[in-house]
């Protein structure tokens, strides 16, 4: 029960008061306030036990308790007890059940306190027990975090390493590529050049022979080459964009080492550890991904890579193949260019000297058709007299007088000047016909001799001008792009 006059200190540390009875002023109240005070109500002072038992046969809420409690408190502090008036307040019966209501009050206090204190206890436990299950279980989750950030740290790293790998391979294959399309530039200079040189050639040598449409197609298979080359160069460039691809692998292996970083120092976090603070409103944060969305763009990323790696094998095969199928076709056409310069050069060469021979011919020829032509002049330089002498013994004979002016046996010189006439006729009709012939034969000489110089210019040509240029080829290493 509270003391009149108690200090604030005393009132806040009271025990629960009873309400069974009003409350009263104490000894140490009166020694407290040795005045009177005075009474305003006469009647406030008195006190019925039918009134109080009445009053008390409805037990008030505790709401109505702690009002009434106030109020007498309040009323007993500006009103004390005035023991001098009444002599009598309570009966032994109202002092005894005070005391029994006190005692059930203060057990049934200690016993709400108590469950209090054990309810409290056991909710302190199971809220630490709580605490920690979730703590241990945040740290398993992290933990578990950390494995799944590794694996897939791991699979980021291997597809960057295959990515760089097949990267290089197919930088090398391109600067394969870029070499041996270098490497066709001088065999078509060769070729574009040989036939520029065999327009050179003269007249009926000016001929679509097997070697001029050979290197036309030599030609048409290197430009073929390099422009199928000049494609696959072009793919593999817009290929190598794949490096786009490793640029992603690398954000995301770097953004995995770092939370990969943050999530070691969260697994690692004790209650006992440095660096822990509050932040408050941290829980209201919204992730930006799910963890089915984390992994599937880390997946998606790595798909995407083994795509572009799977295109970039498939483009350096093709390449290989290109590169061995190009330069086989120009090897081949290489080789048959060149046999038909060799048979084109052998067939010129024996054209040249079947015309070396009748050029020789037709000069003994020549040389003898003027021996003939001389020998027929002199012939007929030598019918020159007899046909004289005949016609002078004729012209003599006709001066013959009278009767002596006979056809006798002597004259029958007219036979023999009709004979020699007609034997200078028949000569210069010879002489004619040599001359004739000998004039075709020089004609004929002169054409032996005009074929022969372009015979010549064709050999030399074809063999000097264009097989010492096609004398050397590039290798077939050199073609498909090695040094």
């Amino acid at each position: 029960m509270e003391l009149i006059g108690s200090t604030l200190t005393a009132t806040y540390a009271r025990p629960k008061s009873s309400h069974f009875l009003p409350a009263i002023s104490t000894m140490a109240s009166s020694y407290r306030n040795p005045q009177t005070a005075l009474t305003v109500n006469p009647s406030a002072g008195l006190w019925r036990a039918n009134s109080y038992y009445k009053s008390n046969s409805t037990i008030p809420s505790p709401s109505i308790q702690r009002e009434n409690l106030d109020m007498v408190r309040a009323k007993t502090v500006l009103y004390p007890s005035n023991r001098s008036v009444l002599t009598t307040r309570y009966t032994p019966d109202d002092w005894y059940k005070s005391n029994h209501n006190n005692y059930r009050e203060s057990e049934s206090s200690r016993k709400s306190a108590e469950r209090l204190r054990k309810d409290t206890i056991r909710l302190m436990q199971d809220k630490e027990q709580l605490t920690r299950r979730t703590q241990e279980s945040t740290s398993k989750n992290i933990g578990e975090r950390l494995n799944d950030i590794v694996f897939w740290k791991s699979e980021l790293s291997h597809e960057i390493d295959n990515m760089v790998t097949e990267i290089a391979a197919l930088n090398e294959v391109k600067r394969r590529l870029e070499r041996a399309l270098a490497e066709t530039e001088g065999p078509l200079q060769v070729s574009q050049e040989c036939l520029y040189h065999r327009e050179k050639r003269m007249s009926i040598d000016l001929v679509h022979d097997d070697v001029e449409k050979d290197l036309i197609k030599e030609v048409e298979v290197i430009k073929s080459c390099q422009e199928r080359m000049r494609r696959h160069l072009d793919r593999a460039i817009a290929q190598l964009s794949n490096r786009a691809a490793q640029h992603e692998l690398e954000r995301d292996l770097s953004d995995k080492v770092t939370a990969q970083r943050i999530d070691e120092r969260c697994h690692y976090l004790r209650n006992t550890s440095d660096g822990i603070g509050y932040y408050r409103g941290i829980d209201r944060l919204d992730p930006i991904s799910l963890p089915d969305s984390w992994s599937k763009f880390t997946d998606d990323n790595i798909l995407h890579s083994q795509s572009e790696r799977a295109a970039s094998h498939k483009l350096r095969d093709e390449i290989e193949i290109l590169l061995n199928s190009t330069s086989n076709e120009m090897w081949n056409q290489f080789n048959n260019v060149n046999v038909a310069f060799s048979n084109r050069i052998s067939e010129t060469a024996d054209a040249k000297n079947s015309l070396q021979t009748h050029l020789a011919k037709t000069l003994q020829e020549i040389f003898q058709t003027e021996m003939l032509i001389e020998s027929i002049k002199k012939a007929l330089r030598d019918k020159e007299c007899p046909l004289k002498v005949a016609q002078t013994r004729l012209e003599e004979r006709t001066r013959r007088p009278n009767i002596e002016l006979c056809r006798d046996n002597p004259h029958h010189l007219v036979s023999e000047v009709r004979e020699i006439e007609d034997t200078i006729q028949k000569f210069q009709e010879r002489l004619m016909e040599a001359e004739n012939t000998l004039q075709t034969l020089v004609m004929t000489k002169v054409t032996l001799e005009h074929d022969l110089s372009v015979k010549a210019n064709s050999l030399f040509l074809d063999q000097e001008k264009c097989m010492s240029m096609r004398k050397s080829f590039p290798s077939m290493p050199r073609l498909v792009g090695y040094t």
